[in-house]
């Protein structure tokens, strides 16, 4: 779906996604809607965008991977200080219910194998020297199975790095 602030305009389609089909496997990455804050419109846009996607896995290809940005923080456990999130997006009951829709579509949170690791750190306030992080980069399968999975960190470090570090997921 597409999004205006504005509602009397049509909503723009934003570029969020882009696949590939690789050694039998249906591809995408991904980069979900922020959400903004709570009672933004960008909110709502998101968890239309996140029921889109889940539509499509419910329909789409037996071997499918979804990766990326899904701005949200799978649980409590995926954020450095979850008061510091009270009322604030990635964490709501209502994103993490999107989440849950990919896994009603028959997909598998790969990145579940990622135990006390972010992948996200803010610029703001030394956020990566302090380890003040969420995981939010995700990776979703179905008919391929997850055998391992490690966050990049040595790609933050370094100059001008991605407020995100790579993923790897090893599959069979």
């Amino acid at each position: 779906p597409g999004f205006s602030k504005d509602l009397s305009k049509e909503p723009a389609v934003e570029a969020r996604a882009i696949g590939a089909e690789c050694n039998g496997v249906t591809v995408w990455s991904l980069y979900v809607p922020n959400g903004r804050e709570i009672a933004d419109p960008h909110y709502t846009y998101k968890l239309r965008w996140l029921h889109a996607l889940a539509d499509y896995a419910a329909q789409g290809p037996e071997k499918l991977c979804l990766v990326g940005d899904f701005n949200i923080a799978p649980r409590d456990e995926d954020v450095w200080d979850r008061s510091y999130f009270n009322g604030k997006t990635h964490v709501t009951p209502r994103e993490r219910a999107c989440l849950d829709e990919l896994e009603k579509a028959g997909l598998t949170a790969a990145t579940d194998l990622i135990k006390d690791e972010y992948t996200y750190w803010d610029y703001q306030a030394m956020r990566f020297p302090k380890n003040e992080g969420i995981r939010i980069d995700l990776q979703y399968a179905r008919g391929i199975t997850a055998e391992s999975a490690r966050v990049d960190r040595d790609e933050r470090k370094g100059k001008e790095p991605s407020d995100h570090a790579p993923v790897i997921v090893d599959y069979s």
